[in-house]
């Protein structure tokens, strides 16, 4: 697959980089170069991204770090088999426990809810950090709802993290799943107040959390370009020498499945 010559390699996580220097330099800079185009492109266009990643595997597979972005590449593309494959392939590898959380996850993705709310109970779960430990949160409210358990998905999100007032890179996160939970449950004043929780902790936009507020208020958003009035303004605006009155009209959930 085409790389563009302005991707270097060097854009590369230094540890990655670390873990390519088992690699002849040539073949490192090829894989490299690959996995700069995973991590580009794997939120825009996760197809391409994938397509990087089978590349980089193909060269590097005996690299954890190749493993472990394929599976990423995968998940993003709904490919949860072959992500849970090079994810448990990676922390063969490693040895390390971060990548629990997401593995978990595709189990949920494979339609095995039990597995991920077995997986959240194991020991692995002790040993991540607090992101990783929320992440695993997330993941067990998500297998609860997968089995219709509403009141025990809410119960699973309430922690400590969740009541903090401080806010870090997974509150948003949190607060939207805690606020989507409670308004599957019915408790849509609840919910509201969650969903603005949410809101203003998301300095990334990370949650469409504003869209939920607006449905829940009532407030209905009108395509100021629909096709049928496009037509109609065209009409007349033919009519008109181009000028059209205003008419004075105004003129969307997470991410993961935890």
């Amino acid at each position: 697959m085409p790389i563009p010559p302005e991707v270097t390699g060097e854009e590369i996580d230094p540890d990655v980089r670390q873990e390519l220097m088992s690699l002849p330099k040539g073949l490192a800079e090829d894989v490299s170069r690959n996995l700069v185009m995973v991590a580009q492109l794997i939120d825009e266009d996760p197809e391409k991204a994938y397509g990087y990643s089978r590349v980089a595997l193909r060269l590097a597979s005996r690299v954890a770090a190749v493993r472990e972005a394929a599976g990423f590449a995968a998940y993003a593309t709904q490919k949860y088999s072959e992500a849970l494959a090079e994810f448990r392939a990676a922390r063969r590898m490693s040895g390390g426990v971060e990548l629990w959380p997401v593995m978990a996850d595709c189990e949920r993705g494979l339609g095995r809810p039990e597995r991920a709310l077995a997986m959240a109970g194991e020991p692995e779960v002790q040993k991540l950090d607090k992101a990783g430990q929320v992440e695993m949160r997330l993941v067990a409210a998500g297998a609860r709802r997968d089995l219709g358990q509403l009141d025990a998905a809410i119960v699973t999100l309430q922690s400590p993290e969740l009541a903090s007032g401080a806010v870090h890179p997974w509150t948003a996160r949190l607060r939207y799943a805690y606020a989507d939970a409670l308004l599957a449950a019915g408790r849509e004043q609840e919910a509201r107040e969650w969903f603005g929780k949410a809101l203003e902790a998301d300095k990334d936009g990370a949650t469409d959390a504003s869209d939920r507020l607006a449905e829940l208020d009532g407030v209905e958003f009108v395509d100021a370009f629909d096709d049928s009035e496009d037509s109609e303004d065209e009409d007349f605006a033919g009519e008109t020498d181009g000028v059209v009155e205003d008419d004075g009209r105004d003129d969307d959930r997470d991410g993961d499945k935890g």
